[in-house]
């Protein structure tokens, strides 16, 4: 496929550029709000072309954008490139609102386009390989679930994420969303109603959320909570699932790199789950991305999939502000 960046940013430099290119997908160029930033970053990474107007880039011979930019652009650049008839794989949040989410999801489905989510932790063998112990049953019925994400934030992606000085900066933002997705993915079920606290530490600006907890009750019966921090620089992710007739605890399974651990422990005793599939998470979900804009199967995470963590997003951080639990359904409605 012949692609377009829409955004010269860190995650298209270390993750989506050479997945494309191990791909063998042809990139034409990039967009960036900066004509000179276009340009270094063309150079820095060979491409042919750079430019910082949205529809120069849509009137390039691409089949396909792929929109990283900052949080609150995401909805207009990509509703664009779909009415313009391209394929879009946009990086999450979706949007900040559901009625953005909702425009880019109805819009991609006019002009018959594919919208995807970037949530790359679904192409994971890890979480593949999770997801067909709780279909098999190996874990009975399935009680509780837990995700650990916090982490520490590398200085080179601080800036607006920590700033406040865009909207949808924060922690909900950038990581409980990807939580969100993963349990959905992995428990066959969704969220129906969200109870969150959020702090700010010394990493941020004030009033920028970058520690969040949370508890979700999913429309299966099962219960979640996760916890986000981009202030935890030692920090090992974690996922666990347990259930009437088993356990599963992963650790180091919500990286973006192919990597970490299953421990299954039922009646026989505790055992180490192999994972065969270690590939690449991005060129995995290149390769579905692919196959769906061909109208073969769905992507890994659909426009659909994306507004679901955008109003679990919403609904924490209104669930934090008011002090209540908020059920996804008033989100949904606006």
């Amino acid at each position: 496929m012949r692609w377009a960046l829409i955004g010269a940013s860190d995650i298209a430099a270390t993750r989506v550029i050479p997945a494309l290119r191990l791909s063998d997908h042809e990139i034409h160029g990039v967009l960036s709000s900066s004509e000179t930033r276009a340009e270094e970053y063309a150079r820095e990474h060979e491409l042919a072309h750079s430019t910082s107007d949205l529809e120069t880039l849509l009137s390039w011979p691409i089949d396909a954008v792929y929109v990283s930019t900052t949080n609150d652009r995401h909805a207009e650049q990509a509703v664009a490139s779909a009415r313009a008839g391209k394929h879009v794989l946009c990086e999450k949040p979706l949007a900040l609102t559901i009625a953005d989410a909702t425009r880019m999801v109805e819009t991609a489905r006019e002009h018959h386009v594919v919208l995807a989510t970037n949530h790359h932790l679904r192409a994971a063998g890890t979480h593949e390989k999770i997801r067909g112990i709780v279909r098999g049953g190996d874990l009975g019925e399935i009680y509780l679930a837990r995700v650990g994400h916090a982490v520490g934030l590398s200085e080179r992606l601080r800036g607006w994420r920590i700033s406040g000085e865009r909207p949808g900066s924060g922690v909900v933002w950038d990581i409980l969303v990807h939580n969100v997705d993963t349990l959905r993915a992995d428990l066959a079920s969704d969220p129906v109603e969200v109870t969150s606290f959020t702090s700010t530490t010394s990493l941020s600006s004030l009033g920028v959320v970058d520690l969040s907890l949370c508890t979700l009750r999913f429309d299966n019966g099962v219960l979640a909570t996760t916890s986000e921090s981009f202030a935890v620089p030692f920090g090992r992710t974690s996922f666990e699932i347990h259930g009437s007739q088993g356990s599963l605890v992963a650790s180091d399974v919500m990286t973006p790199d192919p990597i970490g651990e299953i421990v299954l422990t039922t009646s026989t005793g505790q055992r180490v789950i192999e994972v065969e599939d270690r590939e690449n998470l991005y060129v995995k979900t290149l390769r579905r991305f692919e196959e769906a804009c061909a109208g073969r199967g769905t992507p890994y995470s659909s426009g659909d999939d994306g507004r679901v963590a955008v109003a679990s997003a919403l609904a924490a951080l209104r669930s934090a502000h008011e002090r209540r639990t908020v059920t996804l359904a008033e989100v949904l409605a606006g």
